[in-house]
């Protein structure tokens, strides 16, 4: 097993680079995992990992320890290398306390619209051109709870591996089907396969509790600055709102979501 003991080590130059730059990231087809529980998280959910970053005391209270006991700690049944760092080194990279010391290098999955596999009734979200890496991991924590069929970003400005995203979603970025592509890439993908576009917008809307989701559905959001583009609301089969009583007329983006999307899993719970 090798160890390393250096900050400057070139893997963990290339760590840092992965974790920093998303040009990085999208050329090499890798980004950085980090935790326990998103590690797991991302093995389960398919992706391939190609190393692991271990620093033994914290994560199994020892410097002495094998690949197998890795594996085992982490609830893995592939067998990425096992390289063992110092704490120095591990603290180097983490970019949160408490992340049980474990980093690991895995392999990005298509995210084509194509290859999203959808049920006969899907629910999809769709998140516009969003610009914090907080709120889109936010809107994946959602989405996993809704347990949706799929997350959609139009647009993308912000990358779904951005470390930050994968921090916030709490992994739930590898337990949601997601796919990117353009605005008009998505409107003829949900036309292709007759799902109805409603956008989250204050223009000609309808209350969104008054809609009926039990049907095939997408639900649309823009950013909190600019709302949704003209292209999307143009071919939302309806616009809806929701109705608030204060003096602002918008709410955070993964707030929004968690109301629009639960209302539609309500409808198709309990029809």
């Amino acid at each position: 097993m090798k160890h390393i003991t250096s900050p400057h080590n070139a893997i963990i130059r290339h760590a840092e680079q992965l974790q920093r730059k998303s040009k990085v990231r999208k050329k090499e087809g890798l980004f950085m995992v980090e935790g326990q529980r998103e590690v797991m998280l991302c093995h389960k959910g398919g992706f391939i990992l190609e190393q692991l970053l271990v620093c033994g005391p914290i994560l199994l209270d020892t410097n002495d320890f094998t690949a197998q006991e890795v594996y085992s700690k982490i609830g893995l049944n592939s067998s990425p290398e096992v390289i063992s760092v110092t704490q120095e080194v591990y603290e180097k990279l983490a970019y949160r306390t408490g992340t049980e010391g474990v980093i690991a290098f895995a392999k990005a999955k298509s995210q084509q619209l194509q290859d999203l596999k959808l049920s006969k009734n899907p629910l999809i979200l769709i998140a516009e051109s969003p610009e914090k890496p907080g709120n889109l991991g936010a809107i994946l924590r959602t989405a996993d709870a809704a347990k949706v069929d799929a997350v959609v970003i139009a647009n993308p400005v912000a990358d779904l591996f951005n470390p930050n995203v994968v921090r916030s979603s709490v992994g739930c970025v590898f337990t949601v089907p997601t796919a990117t592509g353009t605005t008009a890439e998505l409107i003829a993908f949900l036309r292709s396969k007759n799902i109805h576009l409603y956008a989250a917008t204050l223009q000609s809307s309808e209350r969104y509790d008054k809609m009926d989701y039990t049907t095939a559905t997408a639900i649309a959001l823009g950013t909190e600055a600019t709302g949704l583009s003209q292209e999307m609301r143009d071919a939302a089969v309806q616009n809806i709102i929701i109705p608030m009583s204060g003096a602002i007329d918008s709410m955070n983006l993964s707030v929004s979501a968690a109301i629009l999307i639960f209302e539609a899993k309500r409808q198709r719970d309990f029809k």
